[in-house]
């Protein structure tokens, strides 16, 4: 996965936002557009991951009652 830069991320988050019809401050927008940097950072971790042929789906995850 290549790393985003920076005025690629902001189009994305700018279009993301218009199509979700979801406003966000000018104020904000530096916080937003650096939490999608570290967002893209982690999901290239696993993107990037090699999966072998054999590798199976993790089972369905169940959580038990709370401690």
């Amino acid at each position: 996965m290549d790393k985003l830069d920076d005025l690629s991320l902001a189009a994305y988050v700018d279009a993301a936002a218009y199509l979700l019809q979801l406003p966000i401050a000018a104020g904000h927008l530096p916080g937003v557009r650096e939490n999608f940097a570290r967002i893209a950072a982690l999901a290239a971790l696993f993107v990037d991951a090699p999966l072998e042929l054999h590798d199976d789906p993790a089972p369905v995850f169940r959580p038990g009652p709370p401690a």
